[in-house]
Formats: C-alpha cells, sequence, structure tokens
C-alpha cells in the first residue's frame, strides 16, 4: 500500500513524522542492518506524539521505503521519552458523518497492520510514554521492548470508545483474556490506570525491558539477537482455554457493573464483545469489527461528551480561573494543621508528603494528638512497604511532623487550616485564638465544606488572610479543592492557595464564599428530591434506583451511607436556613440521626448490600409514591435550577466551572460529559433556566 486515503474534511494536524533510518547490525552480532523509524513531532517539542490522518501517512511513508529497502527488519521507537500518545483526539471535531468516522478507524488498521504482516521482523521500541494509538501500534509489531521508566495503557474505555486499532482484538490473543480485560476494562475505569514496564512484562506485553540509559541500544541488540536465532520468543495459544474467557467475560462486566451502577454504558460493553469475539475471530475479523465498533462510537453523543470531560479536566489542571499572578504568593515554609481526626490527619499527611516541610497538628488532648501521629507515620510505614516511598524517606518525613495540644506550636507557621467540628462558633473561636498566636500574614484556612467563610473571619483585625480550603474525602485520592474566597480575601493570600493546591496536585477551582459552595451544593439539592420522594411515600429502593440510568458510581442512598446521615443533615440544615426552603428537612434523616443509624444499606452476609432493618422502621412515609422516572426527573431539574441559580449568583465564573467540579468532586461519569452538558442535551436546562448553559457544539460535545 504506497498511498492510503485521508478522510475527507480533516483538519490540520501537528503532524508527527517518522523519521527512517538504516542502522548497521555488524557490532551486534548479526550480519545485516535495521530500518529505524523514530517518531517525532518536530514542529512542538512539548507536545506528545499523536497519530492524526497526515501523521499516519507519514508514518506509512516510512514503513514502504522501510519494507522496500535491503534491510532484514524494521523498529519502530518515539522522541525522548514518549513513544506515541495515540490518536490525536481533538481531530475527531471534524466528524460530521459516520463515513468520516469508519475511515479513520479504517486508516489505523490499513497501516498499523503492515507492521504484523510484514515479512520481515518488526519491533516495537517503547522507550517512553505509550497510551492508545501508541501501544496499539507496537502491538502490531512482532517483538516489544520498553523502557523501565514507561507508562502504557489502553485508555480508550474511560473516553468512551473503544482500542479501534487493533488491541481489542490483538491483546487478548497475545496476553490471554483475563489480563487483557485488565489493561481494556478494570485499568481505564480506574481513573485511566496505566502499566508499568515490570507489569508489562509480566503481563506478556513486552518481550525484555531495559533501563533508559541505554535503552535503544539494548533494543537494538535484543532485535539482533532474535534475527540471529540466538534469542527465542515463544507466543502462548491462548484460544483454548475455555474456562479461562468466560471467567474473563465475568471479571469484566463485574467491574463495569460497579463503575457504573449496573447502567448500560456502550463503550464497556463494545470493549468486552470486541474481547470475547478474539478468541475466534482471525484478525481481519477483529479488525473489521472494530472498525464498525469504533465509527458507531465516535457517532455517538457519549464520546463527544467524555472528549469534552477529558478536554476540560487537562485544561484545568493547568489553569485556574480567576487565579491572581503567582509571584503574589507567599513562600510556606511551615504548615499547621487544627485537629487531629482523620479529615484533619490525612490533610497533614497530604501537606506533609508533597510540601516536605514542618507540620504540626494540634487536638483537645495529648491522646487525640498522639492518635493523629500515630495515623500519619503509620501511613508512611504502608507506603514504604508499597515500596513508594524508601525508608530514608519515610524516616525523613517522620522527623517533619509533630503535635501539641498548645496552639503557640502555630506561632512559627504561615500556613494554618482547621478541620474540626462543623459548628461556626467554635470555628469563629478558633480563628479569633489563632489571630492571637500566629504572625499578621499567616494565612487561616477553613475545610469547612458548608459553612461560611466570611462569617469565621468576622471581628478578625486581618479578614484578608482568611479564605476556604475544601478537600474531599479520601483527602489523597479525591483530585478537587474548592478554594473559597471571601470579598474580604487578598490576592496574596488566594495566589499562595492556589500555589500551595497546585504543589498538592489537586485541581482546583476558586468559587465564591457561599453555602455549600458547589459540589456539596448541588450534591445535596438532588439528593434532597430523593429523600422528598421516599418521605412523600415512595418506596426507598424505588427513589433510590432513580438515577442509576446515569451510571453514577454509587446511588444516592449508598452516598448517604459514605457520608453519614449526620453530616448530611448539617450541611441540608445549613443550605436550608441560607437558601430557603427548596433545601428542604428530611424528617427520614432527622430519625436516622436521633437513631444513630449510619447507613440505609448494610453488607449481607453475601457480601452484597441488603436494606438495614433498623433504617427501614424509621423512615417517614407519606402516601404520595413517584415512579423512579419521576423521581429523576424532579432530581434532574432541581440540579438545573440550582446550577442556574449558581451563575446568577456568581459562584464561579463559568458552566465549565461547575463541570469540573462534579466530574472531580462526585465522579459524574465521564460519559456524561459533565453535569451541565448532560443538563442541555436532556432538555432541562432550557425547560428549567430559560438557556442552555453551553452553546451547541461546544468543545465537540454535541
Amino acid at each position: 500500500m504506497a498511498e492510503i486515503q485521508l478522510p475527507e474534511g480533516a483538519p490540520a494536524e501537528v503532524v508527527t513524522q517518522a523519521i527512517l533510518r538504516d542502522v548497521d547490525l555488524t557490532a551486534f552480532g548479526y550480519n545485516g542492518t535495521l530500518s529505524l523509524i523514530t517518531l517525532d513531532n518536530q514542529m512542538d517539542h512539548n507536545r506528545p506524539n499523536t497519530f492524526g490522518p497526515e501523521s499516519l501517512a507519514a508514518l506509512n511513508a516510512a514503513i514502504s521505503a522501510a519494507l522496500e529497502s535491503s534491510s532484514h527488519a524494521i523498529a519502530i521507537t518515539g522522541k525522548p521519552f514518549i513513544f506515541a500518545a495515540g490518536a490525536d483526539l481533538s481531530a475527531l471535531g471534524f466528524v460530521q458523518e459516520k463515513s468520516q468516522a469508519l475511515a479513520i478507524a479504517k486508516l489505523g488498521h490499513d497501516v498499523f497492520r503492515r507492521l504484523g504482516e510484514s515479512k520481515k521482523p518488526t519491533f516495537a521500541f517503547i522507550n517512553g510514554l505509550a497510551l492508545g494509538g501508541g501501544l496499539e501500534v507496537a502491538l502490531h509489531c512482532h517483538y516489544r521492548t520498553l523502557a523501565t521508566t514507561a507508562f502504557i495503557g489502553l485508555p480508550e474505555v474511560f473516553l468512551g470508545i473503544v482500542p479501534g486499532w487493533g488491541g481489542a482484538t490483538l491483546l487478548p490473543k497475545m496476553i490471554g483474556p483475563q489480563n487483557a480485560v485488565q489493561v481494556i476494562i478494570q485499568n481505564a475505569l480506574n481513573n485511566n490506570t496505566m502499566l508499568k514496564s515490570k507489569e508489562a512484562l509480566a503481563l506478556g506485553i513486552s518481550d525484555a525491558v531495559f533501563t533508559p540509559a541505554d535503552f535503544l541500544e539494548n533494543s537494538i541488540g535484543f532485535a539482533a539477537s532474535v534475527l540471529s536465532g540466538t534469542k527465542k520468543i515463544v507466543r502462548t495459544d491462548f484460544t483454548q482455554d475455555n474456562q479461562a474467557w468466560d471467567t474473563a467475560l465475568a471479571t469484566a462486566k463485574a467491574a463495569v457493573a460497579k463503575k457504573y451502577g449496573g447502567a448500560e454504558i456502550a463503550a464497556p460493553a463494545k470493549a468486552i464483545e470486541l474481547i470475547t469475539a478474539a478468541r475466534t475471530n482471525t484478525l481481519s475479523e477483529g479488525f473489521a469489527a472494530e472498525d464498525i465498533a469504533l465509527s458507531d462510537l465516535i457517532m455517538s453523543d457519549p464520546v463527544r461528551a467524555s472528549l469534552y470531560a477529558f478536554n476540560l479536566i487537562q485544561k484545568k489542571r493547568k489553569k485556574v480561573e480567576g487565579a491572581p499572578k503567582p509571584a503574589l504568593a507567599r513562600k510556606v515554609t511551615k504548615v499547621g494543621v487544627v485537629g487531629a481526626g482523620l479529615m484533619a490527619s490525612q490533610l497533614a499527611l497530604l501537606m506533609l508528603r508533597n510540601l516536605k516541610v514542618p507540620v504540626v497538628i494540634t487536638d483537645l488532648d495529648q491522646e487525640r494528638v498522639d492518635k493523629g501521629l500515630s495515623y500519619i507515620r503509620g501511613e508512611l510505614a504502608k507506603l514504604v512497604e508499597k515500596k513508594r516511598l524508601s525508608a530514608e524517606s519515610a524516616a525523613w518525613l517522620s522527623s517533619l511532623v509533630s503535635g501539641s495540644t498548645d496552639k503557640q506550636i502555630f506561632a512559627d507557621a504561615n500556613f494554618v487550616i482547621e478541620a474540626i467540628f462543623e459548628e461556626l462558633e467554635l470555628k469563629k473561636q478558633l480563628f479569633t485564638e489563632l489571630e492571637s498566636i500566629v504572625a499578621p500574614d499567616c494565612i487561616l484556612a477553613t475545610n469547612t465544606s458548608s459553612l461560611s467563610v466570611t462569617k469565621m473571619s468576622e471581628g478578625l483585625k486581618n479578614p484578608e488572610r482568611v479564605i476556604g480550603f475544601h478537600f474531599f474525602n479520601p483527602v489523597a485520592v479525591m483530585p478537587l479543592l474548592e478554594i473559597a474566597r471571601t470579598a474580604a480575601t487578598d490576592d496574596a493570600t488566594t495566589a499562595t492557595a492556589v500555589v500551595l493546591g497546585k504543589e498538592l496536585k489537586k485541581t482546583m477551582v476558586i468559587v465564591k464564599d457561599s453555602p455549600a459552595f458547589v459540589v456539596n451544593r448541588l450534591l445535596t439539592r438532588f439528593m434532597g428530591e430523593i429523600t422528598d420522594a421516599i418521605d412523600e411515600g415512595t418506596p426507598p429502593e424505588i427513589a433510590d434506583a432513580a438515577m442509576k440510568p446515569l451510571g453514577l458510581p454509587m446511588t444516592s442512598l449508598e452516598l448517604l451511607g459514605l457520608v453519614g446521615p449526620a453530616v448530611a443533615l448539617h450541611v441540608a440544615e445549613t443550605l436550608h436556613h441560607n437558601l430557603g426552603d427548596r433545601y428542604r428537612i428530611s424528617p427520614t434523616m432527622q430519625n436516622f440521626v436521633k437513631a444513630g443509624v449510619k447507613s440505609y444499606y448494610i453488607k449481607g452476609e453475601d457480601g452484597k448490600l441488603a436494606v438495614n432493618p433498623a433504617a427501614a422502621a424509621l423512615v417517614v412515609a407519606g402516601g404520595k409514591a413517584s415512579t423512579v422516572d419521576e423521581v429523576r426527573v424532579r432530581a434532574l431539574r432541581a440540579l438545573a435550577q440550582e446550577a442556574r441559580m449558581m451563575l446568577d449568583e456568581g459562584v464561579v465564573a463559568t458552566a465549565a466551572e461547575i463541570d469540573i467540579c462534579m466530574l472531580l468532586g462526585c465522579g459524574w461519569p465521564m460519559h456524561l460529559g459533565g453535569i451541565l452538558p448532560y443538563l442541555d442535551r436532556e432538555g432541562f436546562s432550557e425547560s428549567q433556566g430559560g438557556a442552555r448553559f453551553h452553546a451547541p457544539g461546544v468543545a465537540s460535545l454535541l
């Protein structure tokens, strides 16, 4: 195939060139040459190699030249530390017809499969990051080496598509169905977990692993040894083990059900179909099935929504809307944490690990302080056991953390954050006390989830240095940080908070100080509609199933069990007091709190969730029952109403800020593209607020 047909209408791209040169293998013990193709988008060195139509055409031309040359083998590698990050997904915005989507799918296969069908042995020298199509081009090669520093993965299902350039067909045949399910389904759905080199070698994706310093030299030597016959790689036939394929299929379905609460989601369902079919399909049949699956998904709303969400997350990681200039930030050399409970201890550990400065904690008595310190040091020890931290580093970090019952320990701190009980008067008293201890420019931060930061700072001499710094539980895992700025908070304080958040590796949204900020305000509003329906007489299991078709990570009552009825009720009461009767106080929730019931569900003997009889007995049920659909509609209407009010009030700068908060703060599904695009598509934005939140076509969404 000397030339390929580019999809009609394909936009200009940052082209990844395929640079071809011959390598003499004599010095490696083989009398012959190797055609080495190096991928490098030379026009933009800060951007990883990607495959758009023109890049695939460049690779195709290099493969043709290599096949026509007198070389004995072909190898492909990448520029320093980057093999290829996959398809240029930004190019999907031009796709309007299914024929264009099908052309994209077929184009990747037509180019990559030439490496697998080559009569010359082909090698992939994976010198760095290889994701999606970047890994798939390597899978088409006969042999693969991997740098010890490389990370690989197939994130397509995470993005609403499937590995459609060979991955869903080749990988199950290569490493077996169970391992393929791990890479294609489980890792992708687990926030796009990537494989390290040792893991890839153990799975059979790689044939050899070499250190970066002499990676290319050793990889060429590996190729020479294969060509000379001194190195033989034995492949396993996985197609004969019926039980293995049945088990893998069950594992995949269970992983998808757990992720999406049983909702039918197209991308993982298609991926499971392709993995299952790989057992009996020829390569050509498998590639044709991938073409159809990929083109169908590209034309669907979920993939456009996923790409919008993915691009938004990447953008917000880099830029915080409304952040002051970083130069205004003050240096933080010591951190104080008020409280030694679980949340406070998590905060202290996060600060310790990322800032690597002295961290001091306080609590009401020494026993609580010691318990907090024990937790922190215990977590460091676990990291050592998992080989994620050296023993020396853990010992050094342990030496940086200390505790006391005397808040004078904060005297020389630059940043003090409180994580005490959610009671406004307690927090006001605390800040007044702290102001008499710390320097005037020491930042006073609160991890409150619903209380007014402004009221906490009332009466202080320096209210300009008070700011909300709201983390989500578990602190180390949840990526979102809401930074709540009051009318008095100055730019230096805000800039310091943003710089600190970046050092803590959080994605930040600056919010106006308002009740419950963004995530908890929206969650409480829609949760209120669920509990209201229960109080009116809707059976709890019916109301709880209302949002299931959306594929949220857990049901409303499961979330209640995670948050705790006491916390949920407290937030609802705060919002009811500040925002009015649309935040109603549920008598059922009041009963739960009074009786000390922690959750509507409990784990049964079989490990599955079952109704907690103690909770069921406390439900206050009226005589008006709603259907699942009626509850879902009322909840979505409420979300649309509340989001419009938040934008009108200036709680956040743009609709995208609400989307990022819900994506990262409560796990709003990627395939829905964020909460507001979903409400736009379903018509709730216009019916409840008179207008869409996003213009049609935003970020290639609709």
